[in-house]
């Protein structure tokens, strides 16, 4: 993986996505360099491609119900600019080490209770997702295999007995946070050092001149 610390690796793609996002309409040359920077940016992170291509996938057909209605031409250029940035934004989420949610959001300028609100829900995602894992593996010891199997086994029992599980597992995780002295802030140092603001400023730069030059060429 790309040796670079989670809050710079967190910025970097957002200086992608918000430069593909306020490209001019239409202007393909620039959205297709875009489109190259996010391919590189997938091979730098090593993103796992299989499961990037699923999430992809649901994601489109949302954006598709909401784009074309817009119009086939003015629609393929959203789906298409759209579909780039959520390949940069899902490559670095698909990266993410356990528990790393926090470090990587402390270098954006957001408020202190957001920066908790988001930190505690990035958390009691991870803790959902490993108690679907459990039950999941619970059915398959039961016999229970396959997608059809999986789905008559959650009836809304299970469902709420995952709530429950996923909901006490959060609130014990939460009160081990805070007899270890978690007060809404993580003890860790997210200034950037002098190569990586280097890096970034370089990024920025880059962007801001694809993005500019979408809107003076002819």
């Amino acid at each position: 993986m790309l040796n670079l610390s989670l809050p710079l690796r967190l910025q970097l793609s957002l200086v992608m996505v918000i430069g593909a996002a306020l490209l001019k309409h239409y202007a393909w040359l620039s959205l297709g360099i875009y489109g190259a920077i996010a391919v590189i940016w997938v091979w730098l992170l090593h993103a796992p491609v299989r499961n990037l291509t699923h999430l992809l996938g649901g994601e489109l057909i949302f954006l598709s119900l909401v784009a074309l209605p817009l119009g086939w031409e003015r629609a393929s250029f959203l789906m298409v600019r759209s579909l780039i940035c959520l390949i940069i934004m899902n490559s670095f989420l698909l990266t993410l080490p356990p528990h790393s949610f926090g470090i990587a959001l402390k270098i954006l300028p957001l408020p202190a209770p957001l920066k908790e609100n988001l930190l505690l829900a990035g958390q009691y995602l991870e803790i959902l997702l490993s108690e679907v894992t459990r039950m999941q593996r619970s059915a398959q010891l039961r016999g229970i295999t396959g997608a059809a199997g999986w789905l008559r086994y959650t009836s809304a029992a299970m469902i709420g007995a995952l709530y429950l599980r996923s909901l006490d597992r959060a609130e014990r995780v939460y009160t081990a946070m805070v007899a270890r002295g978690y007060r809404g802030q993580l003890p860790i140092d997210s200034l950037l050092k002098p190569k990586e603001r280097l890096t970034l400023f370089a990024a920025s730069a880059i962007a801001t001149s694809i993005t500019l030059h979408s809107y003076f060429s002819v």
